[in-house]
């Protein structure tokens, strides 16, 4: 870890502030894309935390350009962080599940922007092929670009449980094809804490998966339930039972310890939308509970990659 970072693991602003000179952040955008997970390619409903804005704004729906997002997107960050470089995030359902085509056309319209230093893609590990990882490659010659691969659980017998739609080997090809056609492109995974029926030691998992496979960064989710999801009806009628903010944090700061000292920390916990949230409450407090995972490793006397065991060469 950077002796000059205050913080007990490797965040993202300081990752990017460190290659880039000076603050970078992240833009989000809504292009329209769909689930493979919703539309009957691979199953339907969506997972059952998932709602009708598959984690986006919305914009999209508003009839809002990828480009008109970023200009919009440009005033309100400089603004709040003084930022004047941008690394576009297409984030709201799966943004690789479309052809190489419309790919390419949305990834260029987000580029042409001279503050824009690179991409952020949000998808799932069972829509990639070696056509649209070759695309990205091409990117990553000159752009920096990140592959993000929901995840969300290390066990298959949870992604069942949530109607994920696909399996761990399915994340592991990906990662593996990801790793063999764009070497330059980093890999961030998105793994969710609290599902239904996992234990802390179930969680951890994660962790030790995440480390062997030598992903790039990771994203650390809370399992909150949003309104008029599967989880909603599941939580009202008394089926499942939201993780505490202290459970949290320390699982957290487990979690932390078993990932390599070098790995990006994208995110430590979710941004609910007040309006959609229907429990727990304490999320809408994110800084209350950065600041406790951060007090937690100090008063443990550790940091991100301190119980990191190397994974032996085959």
């Amino acid at each position: 870890m950077n002796a000059t970072q205050a913080k007990r693991y490797t965040d993202l602003n300081s990752h990017l502030k460190e290659r880039f000179g000076k603050r970078v952040q992240k833009l989000t955008v809504d292009a329209g894309f769909t689930c493979p997970n919703r539309d009957g390619h691979n199953g339907t409903g969506g997972c059952i935390f998932c709602n009708e804005k598959g984690s986006g704004t919305g914009a999209h729906l508003l009839g809002t350009s990828v480009s008109d997002q970023i200009r919009q997107g440009r005033i309100a960050l400089f603004k709040r962080y003084k930022s004047k470089l941008f690394l576009v995030y297409f984030q709201a359902y799966s943004n690789t599940y479309a052809p190489v085509k419309r790919l390419k056309a949305l990834y260029d319209e987000a580029l042409a922007f001279d503050d824009v230093v690179g991409l952020a893609i949000g998808t799932r590990p069972d829509c990639v092929d070696e056509e649209k990882l070759a695309l990205l490659d091409a990117y990553s010659k000159e752009k920096l670009v990140w592959i993000e691969y929901g995840l969300q659980s290390a066990h298959d017998t949870t992604l069942a449980a949530i109607n994920r739609g696909h399996d761990v080997a399915c994340f592991k090809e990906a990662v593996a094809l990801t790793r063999k056609i764009a070497p330059e492109v980093k890999i961030c995974a998105h793994i969710i804490l609290g599902l239904p029926g996992e234990t802390r030691d179930m969680m951890l998992e994660g962790a030790r998966l995440l480390a062997d496979l030598g992903v790039d960064g990771v994203k650390i989710h809370l399992l909150y339930v949003v309104k008029d999801t599967p989880l909603d009806n599941l939580y009202l009628n008394g089926g499942y039972t939201c993780m505490e903010e202290d459970d949290y944090v320390e699982t957290v700061c487990d979690f932390l310890e078993l990932l390599p000292p070098e790995m990006v920390i994208q995110r430590l916990t979710g941004d609910p939308h007040r309006d959609e949230l229907r429990a727990p409450q304490w999320p809408l407090k994110k800084g209350t509970t950065l600041a406790r995972i951060q007090a937690t490793l100090e008063a443990r006397g550790t940091t991100q990659g301190s119980r990191y065991m190397k994974k032996p060469q085959e």
